[in-house]
């Protein structure tokens, strides 16, 4: 029975990541996540005790699946820093060309919208970027140590100013639903990182 309830919350959840990402958060309804998920409509507060726990379990997941892509792109053998770096830039290039450049990132999708809504998923988000630029961080350190890139500055700033650049380019892809702002952000990294 555990591993049904188990089974059940995990499907709600992964089925509004996806409405959510299509849709925002506060656009998508608690009935229409349960349709979808084949749900009972009453057995949501047996799964979650409020709406805001429900948006933070989704956000926690989020990040917990691309923090853990991230670690494996960090742990891939037999590439520089600098591969594995552009390899994670390609993806979140990639993810966001999805839709008409409307994009799979949640962070891009629900930032300016959930901070403003609960203060629980916005620690969410605030841990979840921090750990991405962490890992951009890890990367930069280690591209120095192998040589494969240089920065100007230090590499806290460089990662912070570089998830900063690809974010503001995946707004500006979804207004203008035109890739060429990713394009323009993959070309400030490796002028960044001088590639």
């Amino acid at each position: 029975m555990v591993v049904k309830q188990t089974n059940t919350r995990q499907v709600i959840l992964d089925t509004a990541q996806e409405l959510v990402a299509q849709k925002g958060y506060a656009a998508v309804g608690l009935t229409e996540v349960l349709t979808a998920a084949d749900v009972p409509k009453g057995s949501f507060y047996h799964y979650f005790d409020s709406k805001d726990a429900f948006g933070e379990a989704m956000m926690q997941g989020y990040f917990d699946d691309y923090l853990a892509n991230m670690d494996r792109i960090i742990a891939a053998p037999g590439r520089t820093y600098a591969d594995r770096l552009m390899t994670y830039w390609q993806q979140f290039r990639d993810k966001q060309l999805v839709g008409d450049c409307q994009g799979r990132c949640l962070v891009v999708k629900l930032a300016a919208e959930v901070c403003d809504l609960s203060e629980s998923m916005r620690a969410v988000l605030k841990d979840g970027t921090a750990g991405i630029i962490d890992r951009v961080e890890t990367m930069v350190k280690g591209g120095l140590e192998d040589g494969s890139l240089s920065i100007e500055g230090a590499p806290r700033l460089t990662a912070d100013a570089l998830y900063q650049a690809w974010l503001g380019a995946s707004v500006l892809a979804k207004v203008n639903r035109n890739p060429g702002h990713l394009d323009r952000a993959m070309a400030l990294t490796r002028q960044m990182l001088h590639l």
